[in-house]
């Protein structure tokens, strides 16, 4: 005979107090996605540290609704299959409610199906391969732009202010698609590339492809891929003597081009297209100066990161939880002000403004916004 414990009124009442307490005070996990080692690691730290502040100052002004927010870091390393793993265990092990990531577009593809899977509302603050929001999923939004737009402004700068007429376009084997689209963008005003190679990754010795620029004899290089191949592309370009104009876009926003290159004297005079830089947006001013308070410099994806948290933070916050799909449908149908100004979605998750201009670099290892 077994006997079984009663519970009396009073204990269920103390039981079920108790539980309340701590799913009030329980923490809202979110995961940053990215390649946190490998040749983009740069790109990982600068999400890892835009997000780390964000969930500082929102914690600091009460959280959301009372509750926390705590960060779990994914490293994918850029690797579409290590991606998945990382979905899969910021979804089953972390039991994250949210996700801002991934960097490649290689990675978030496989990694977004997981989340979309699960339900789960993800950001991504740097992946621009348009086919991530043409999927039908309604729960994956951007915060930057799509390659297409990135793509038609580099196209314009390069007829329009370089007036050039014989360009070589180089692709990175990989599913970031800049140079594609800036091929089409060119193609479609009436320019026909001189050339179109692929770089292989891990890839280091361009020596072979140079020649073959160097024999087509471009106007302007176009480079669609990272800094850690872009770095050595142009240094060998120069030291073969090719004084092709150098252009790449948003994924060689970092100053470790310049050591990638081997120093300013290669990089000096590459054009990039980037957003609008978000240092320059009243608005972040009191978070930048955080940033370099602490020695450190907010450049490329961090306040892309930051700004992903807020509009995780301020979805939930108004539609009083941590329901994806009621902070998905909010998103599409309001703006959030965030350290990069106002920013709104349209019903696939893209920005519904992109603000990509022209940078160029300096002999001293910097880059300015052109004019």
């Amino acid at each position: 005979m077994s006997l079984k414990p009663i519970a009396s009124p009073l204990a269920a009442f103390i039981i079920g107090c108790l539980g309340t307490v701590f799913a009030a005070h329980a923490d809202i996990t979110v995961g940053v996605a990215g390649p946190f080692s490998g040749p983009n690691a740069t790109y990982g730290d600068q999400y890892w540290r835009g997000a780390s502040q964000a969930a500082a100052d929102i914690n600091a002004a009460g959280g959301i609704n009372g509750e926390k927010i705590t960060l779990v870091q994914g490293d994918d390393a850029c690797e579409p299959k290590q991606a998945v793993a990382v979905a899969n265990r910021l979804v089953d092990q972390s039991h994250v409610a949210a996700v801002i990531g991934h960097f490649c577009s290689s990675s978030t593809m496989p990694a977004s199906e997981v989340y979309d899977d699960a339900g789960i509302l993800a950001i991504t603050p740097g992946s621009t391969n348009p086919q991530i929001t043409e999927r039908g999923m309604s729960n994956l939004f951007r915060m930057c732009g799509r390659d297409d737009q990135q793509g038609a402004i580099a196209a314009s700068y390069i007829i329009d202010k370089l007036k050039a007429t014989k360009v070589a376009i180089i692709h990175d084997k990989d599913t970031y698609g800049l140079a594609d689209a800036t091929k089409a963008a060119l193609n479609k005003a009436g320019v026909k590339e001189v050339m179109y190679e692929g770089l292989s990754r891990g890839e280091k010795d361009f020596n072979a492809l140079v020649t073959k620029i160097r024999s087509v004899d471009p106007q302007v290089v176009y480079f669609g891929g990272c800094h850690p191949k872009a770095g050595p592309l142009v240094r060998q370009m120069r030291e073969q003597g090719v004084t092709a104009k150098f252009f790449s876009g948003d994924c060689i926003v970092t100053e470790e081009l310049v050591t990638a290159a081997g120093g300013p004297q290669y990089t000096d005079g590459v054009l990039m297209t980037f957003g609008q830089d978000p240092r320059l947006i009243p608005a972040g001013k009191s978070v930048i100066e955080k940033f370099r308070a602490s020695k450190f410099e907010p450049e490329g994806y961090t306040l892309y990161a930051y700004a992903s948290l807020q509009t995780i933070a301020a979805a939930f916050k108004t539609t009083g939880g941590s329901d994806s799909a009621k902070a998905s449908d909010w998103l599409k149908s309001h703006s959030v002000d965030t350290v990069m100004g106002q920013k709104s979605w349209d019903s696939k998750g893209d920005l519904k403004v992109s603000d990509y201009v022209v940078y160029q670099w300096d002999n001293q290892g910097k880059y300015q916004q052109l004019p």
